[in-house]
């Protein structure tokens, strides 16, 4: 199916003033353009290394929807352009251009999938669900991974990083506290390699559904796993149960920002001589996450790999 895209010229100021008259005629999908500027705080929240500030931010935005091709979509723009009209009474809605287009249907979904293929990290063979096992790869450990569009596929290099040292320091009947769990792939590992109890965390509810699916798929057993939702770095009662397991390994694949203050607690969920695996690190943050280990007087800094901008960081519990 063809859609007309509709693209509004308007101004920072009156974005949700524009996105709610949208939602009154009707339309319920829309897409925001601008360069408002992002604060720390805000990026802190997110799951994003930032390279870069956007561009100066000159007041403009430009806010895009879709109606269906044989839609009379004329009637719909007369009363966007009336409501426009009126509102420069009150607020500045800048040049109010619409600007035409016409774009094909895409499945979002699936499409994706056709971008995911198999691969191999160290002793691993982890591949799509939707694909068969070749012959070069049989004798390999497996993982099947259907991460939806919620999470990641384990291609990515932090991911890779986690995996390729989890293989070097997780031991048979090892525990281990997984942090930003996301698809659980890296639990996954962590039980292919033989540990004997595996506990994981996100911030994200949709996670939990994701890791069952996930250890289904692989025909793993949750006994002796846990999955729960929750912000480690605020839940005090969750630190406690972590406290309380004392793990060998605790690894966290998540970003700079939020493994540095990570760094200042992770000491209480490890045993003596236990590690502590993180990545997410783009090469910018590296000295930032170094500096927050060694301001934990209970770690000690043990070693940084690369893979492209890539770092992951460990430490091990003195």
């Amino acid at each position: 199916m063809k859609w007309n895209k509709y693209k509004l010229k308007t101004t920072t100021q009156a974005e949700d003033f524009v996105s709610g008259v949208l939602m009154e005629l009707g339309i319920s999908g829309i897409q925001v353009e601008d360069n408002v500027q992002i604060s720390q705080e805000d990026k802190e929240k997110q799951f994003i290394d930032y390279l870069a500030d956007l561009p100066e931010d000159d007041g403009t935005a430009y806010i895009s929807f879709y109606t269906e091709e044989d839609d009379n979509a004329e009637q719909l723009l007369d009363q966007l352009r009336e409501k426009l009209k009126e509102a420069k009474s009150f607020i500045n809605v800048g040049e109010g251009s619409i600007e035409k287009s016409t774009t094909e249907d895409v499945d979002w979904v699936n499409n994706w999938k056709k971008y995911f293929k198999s691969f191999t990290v160290g002793e691993f063979f982890i591949k799509p669900t939707w694909e068969e096992v070749d012959e070069e790869h049989k004798g390999m450990k497996m993982i099947e991974i259907d991460p939806g569009t919620a999470f990641g596929t384990g291609k990515h290099d932090t991911t890779q990083l986690c995996i390729k040292q989890l293989v070097e320091y997780v031991k048979d009947g090892d525990k281990v506290l997984d942090l930003g769990c996301g698809s659980g792939i890296l639990s996954i590992v962590a039980k292919k390699l033989n540990a004997s109890k595996v506990d994981m965390t996100d911030i994200d509810p949709a996670a939990i559904e994701a890791v069952y699916d996930n250890f289904k798929v692989n025909k793993l057993s949750m006994d002796n796993v846990k999955v729960e939702a929750g912000n480690v770095l605020e839940d005090e009662k969750m630190q406690a149960e972590f406290e309380a397991e004392q793990y060998d390994i605790v690894v966290a694949n998540i970003l700079a920002d939020v493994i540095i203050p990570i760094a200042g607690i992770v000491d209480r969920f490890l045993k003596p001589g236990g590690v502590f695996i993180s990545s997410g690190i783009i090469y910018m943050k590296e000295e930032e996450v170094k500096d927050a280990i060694n301001n934990n007087s209970n770690l000690q800094l043990s070693k940084v790999v690369n893979q492209g901008d890539w770092r992951a960081i460990m430490a091990i519990k003195k």
